[in-house]
């Protein structure tokens, strides 16, 4: 199950820090925000990684696929609160788009994995919850299917084999990566550039969203309201047990919030802490937040105007914004300037067209200024 939490706690303990979001007031300098870095991306890797994402037979019973909760159609994640699990449960958490994951330094909305692709690729396919795959029977599949033996080799994996479906599928991953934003393009619109002086100034958004990604990577709790549906929905709740225990989270079965990144560190004070998400192509991924529970990009403007939600651990750095009307609307302009060209199917992100090496936008601060 990829990097277990023994293992997890000792690096991301180290590897993560502080807070997330919006804060009216800020201190010391961020790194500001930036373009996403070039890829190198091998075709037949890719190629056969796209095959085994919208494969079915990747799961236990073969009934879903990566794709069932990274839908193309809907950003690369699901347009629902909370995603689907493997069937005969549900799930407790919100699905994240995949568009852009190479980029990033931990993943899961708690960040419990801070190691790889490879490892966030084998905790999807083998845990129970989720996709339920015993890899050797995975591997057996495949080895039956001469489309995917010859596919393997040319991608110089030879025989299909576990560690090699690690290797593809975050290598069909790199192909789902931003392109041609408003933002990057310096095409933002006058109330996208306002809500961009916002962003670095009044409303301090770029304390936690920083850098190509928008995200510090590090776990803060905003007071976002707990999604009940975890806890009153016997399908979500046996999905939220089964993770609980595996992570060793003590007293789970009378648990009635998502513990984030306390499950790494145990430590009280991590309680209610998610990793800053990502604002680039938010466009497409609705609903927002780890449980699903704000519908709208304005909705998200709105919760961080009043100073984020109610809880006892709640970031300092949250303050009532005291953003007038005008001024929230440019900041949902600016947030939407982030998303680019819609990745709506498989065929459009990847085709024996594209380079060996993925382009970066060209003169991207001159084309920004």
């Amino acid at each position: 199950m990829g990097v277990r939490v023994k293992t997890g706690r000792t690096l991301l303990a180290v590897a993560l820090g502080l807070s997330m979001a919006v804060g009216a007031a800020h201190a010391g300098s961020y790194p500001d925000i930036g373009p996403l870095p070039q890829i190198k991306i091998s075709k037949a890797k890719a190629e056969l990684g796209k095959r085994l994402f919208f494969d079915k037979r990747v799961s236990g019973d073969a009934a879903i696929s990566c794709a069932t909760c990274h839908d193309p159609k809907q950003g690369w994640s699901q347009n629902k609160p909370l995603s689907d699990g493997y069937p005969g449960n549900g799930h407790f958490r919100n699905s994240p788009s995949v568009v852009n994951a190479v980029h990033k330094k931990s993943w899961f909305h708690d960040g419990r994995i801070g190691t790889n692709l490879n490892d966030v690729t084998r905790e999807n396919i083998t845990e129970t919850y989720i996709m339920n795959m015993d890899m050797r029977i995975m591997q057996e599949r495949f080895k039956q299917d001469p489309v995917y033996v010859k596919m393997f080799k040319d991608a110089g994996y030879g025989e299909p084999s576990n560690g090699s479906v690690r290797k593809a599928i975050p290598e069909f991953l790199k192909t789902l990566t931003s392109r041609g934003a408003p933002f990057d393009a310096g095409k933002m619109s006058g109330a996208a550039k306002r809500g961009l002086k916002l962003f670095k100034g009044k409303a301090g958004c770029i304390q936690c969203h920083n850098g190509a990604l928008l995200s510090d990577g590090k776990p803060h709790n905003t007071g976002v309201a707990e999604n009940f549906d975890v806890f009153l929905d016997p399908m979500n709740h046996q999905a939220f047990i089964a993770f609980a225990k595996f992570q060793g989270i003590p007293n789970y079965m009378n648990m009635k919030r998502d513990p984030g990144f306390y499950n790494i560190t145990l430590d009280m004070a991590d309680m209610g802490k998610f990793v800053t998400p990502s604002l680039r192509e938010l466009k497409y991924s609705a609903p927002y937040m780890h449980n699903g529970m704000i519908n709208t990009l304005a909705g998200v403007v709105d919760f961080y105007n009043r100073g984020g939600g109610k809880d006892s651990r709640k970031s300092d750095r949250l303050k009532p914004l005291k953003l007038s009307k005008k001024q929230k609307g440019d900041l949902v302009a600016f947030l939407e300037s982030l998303s680019g060209d819609r990745l709506t199917s498989s065929e459009h992100v990847w085709s024996k067209s594209y380079p060996d090496e993925y382009p970066a936008i060209q003169n991207w601060k001159e084309a920004r200024n």
